[in-house]
């Protein structure tokens, strides 16, 4: 058996010999393809440590600086490209392709980092540390960044979700980074053991003299030769296994498991789903629209119809007893895209609703500025008395809701003159309806982890992402920003109620799972009973600090390993030749 697991790890070891770069090139996309392969609607979240272990095998090592870049591309490329098909579905594959290929320059960052922090001592933490950096960047930079692929939105399902009431998003991305790493760790570790055995498996101590004669040497005697063998010939011993070997594996076996225990030990830990200070009624509408697009603002009178409609059945089954009298009923983002504090008949519509469902309304809705530019805002209407609190969207959409550069984009896609001119809003992200303190992030806004802190500093009880995905078709995207949803459950320790226009809209309790949802393109109403909460978690409490703290570790992680290189190469050599060097 032996034998037969030295001459697969010899073979191996050959064709990494022979085809270095080709290897790594292949190794660096499958990592990018498991990782992909753990984000929704797939439930396969422990494929995530898996890529990431390939991945830092890929990287780790003595090559050049440069090199660690272009892997680390290709496994971004391996990630984005299926990751975010749906950016392009209605505007062809230009803006895809190209948000891909800049995502995955970040990824390539990455690569130069574990290039540098590799050989450190404690190298695992480090590299995960630097895995939390580089997604830092990516969602800070340039346009306000964008979080979207995030490791931990591929969480929602696995043992590492409950590590967000600790730390958050960045905590849960630094788990499943770190035990990615720790499972690369113990596979080098075995794998210089297994290769050191093959190499010992071929050697044979020919005299009681202790002479050795090491295969292929041509240091002995003819081993073909029965003169030339001992009388008695004294079997090959196993390579002994050091101290330090052992503590070794130990180690990378710890920091494999650390994490994903922990995990599981804190899910006893998370408030179960009807735990609070008192219970209330919500509903969430899904009006649906008549047909998905570009052109879904082409059918706003529609689509503002459609969620009157099925607000109006709902208070109906209310009337008779079908269905519990809602305190408050959360409308989608854009289900009035006609503007009702200027139009009449939109007004009209939306009050007659409230009123009839005898319920504030949250109603999404785009609202015409004086300077002709747009606010995409949910506010409170109550009844017949109007519009109360709102929330305007803070964090907007690149690209969508508005275009940086505009003049320049133009020159590559006429699609460029269809993006919008909304501006964004201020405010701490909280309104008030009916005595209820409600969190909201408006769609994009849930993928930033800003997008909640400021309305639960503001005391929000209840959080609610309102969004519209009708304009992605029936892709993958409306499932990884439910996911999303569900992280900021269990982040902020809250009850998350999704209201979209044509799906998926769902209950989510705080410790992250789905109590309801609606099928997509379907008119649906849920009506759930949820608590209100006003204690925090740790990880409200500790805001940015886990990810600040990540990115300076970092950077004091490569302070030191160009100090380590620069004095490999001798005095008078600065950090820009180290460089330049690599």
């Amino acid at each position: 058996m032996s034998e037969g697991r030295g001459s697969v790890v010899r073979r191996v070891t050959d064709v990494v010999g022979r085809y270095p770069v080709l290897v790594r090139a292949v190794g660096a996309v499958v990592a990018g393809l498991l990782v992909f392969g753990s984000f929704p609607p797939r439930p396969f979240w422990f494929l995530a440590p898996v890529g990431i272990a390939l991945l830092t095998l890929v990287l780790r090592g003595g090559g050049r600086l440069r090199g660690g870049f272009g892997y680390g591309v290709l496994a971004g490329l391996g990630f984005f490209l299926p990751l975010l098909p749906w950016t392009g579905i209605y505007v062809g594959p230009v803006p895809w392709l190209a948000l891909s290929a800049v995502c995955a320059v970040y990824v390539g960052l990455f690569g130069v980092l574990v290039r540098l922090v590799g050989a450190l001592r404690g190298w695992p933490v480090w590299v995960a540390l630097a895995w939390v950096t580089t997604e830092w960047v990516r969602s800070s930079f340039p346009f306000g960044g964008f979080p979207w692929g995030r490791l931990a939105f591929g969480q929602a399902d696995g043992w590492f979700l409950p590590l967000a009431v600790v730390g958050g998003a960045p905590l849960v991305g630094f788990a499943v980074a770190l035990t990615g790493t720790g499972a690369a760790a113990l596979i080098s570790r075995l794998w210089q053991i297994s290769a050191h055995t093959a190499d010992d498996g071929s050697a044979k101590i020919v005299d009681s003299a202790g002479a050795a004669d090491r295969a292929g040497t041509g240091d002995s005697a003819d081993a073909t030769d029965p003169a030339s063998a001992p009388e008695h010939p004294i079997p090959a011993q196993k390579p002994q296994i050091t101290r330090s070997t052992k503590a070794g594996i130990i180690t990378a076996a710890a920091t494999l498991a650390i994490m994903p225990i922990t995990g599981v030990i804190l899910r006893t830990a998370l408030p179960g789903p009807e735990e609070g200070d008192r219970m209330i009624t919500v509903a969430a509408i899904q009006g649906s629209v008549p047909r998905l697009g570009l052109d879904f603002n082409e059918q706003r009178r529609a689509v503002l119809d459609n969620h009157v409609r099925r607000t109006e059945e709902l208070a109906r089954a209310v009337a008779v007893g079908a269905a519990k009298q809602p305190d408050v009923v959360i409308w989608p983002e854009n289900s009035s895209d006609i503007d009702p504090l200027r139009n009449a008949d939109a007004r009209e519509l939306i009050s007659r609703a409230s009123v009839d469902i005898k319920a504030p309304i949250l109603v999404g809705a785009v609202l015409v500025n004086s300077d002709r530019t747009t606010t995409n805002s949910v506010m409170v209407w109550n009844g017949a008395a109007g519009p109360g609190e709102r929330h305007d969207k803070k964090i907007i959409q690149p690209f969508g809701e508005y275009l940086p550069m505009r003049s320049f984009f133009r020159l590559f896609s006429d699609y460029a003159d269809r993006a919008g001119y909304f501006v964004p809003g201020d405010g701490d992200g909280a309104v008030r309806a009916n005595g209820i303190d409600i969190g909201v992030a408006t769609c994009y806004e849930v993928a930033f982890d800003r997008a909640f802190r400021d309305s639960l500093n503001a005391g929000a009880q209840l959080l609610t992402v309102p969004t519209n995905n009708a304009t992605f078709g029936d892709s993958e995207m409306t499932y990884q920003q439910l996911a999303m949803s569900r992280v900021r459950a269990v982040e902020h320790g809250r009850a998350l109620v999704v209201a979209a226009t044509s799906g998926v809209s769902a209950i989510i309790t705080a410790d992250g799972a789905v109590r309801q949802q609606t099928p997509l393109f379907v008119p649906a109403a849920l009506v759930a009973d949820l608590p209100l909460r006003d204690s925090t978690t740790l990880a409200t409490r500790f805001g940015p600090v886990p990810e600040l703290l990540s990115v300076i570790l970092t950077v004091a992680a490569v302070v030191a390993a160009l100090r380590s290189r620069r004095r490999a190469r001798g005095p008078g050599t600065t950090a820009a030749e180290v460089l330049v060097e690599r």
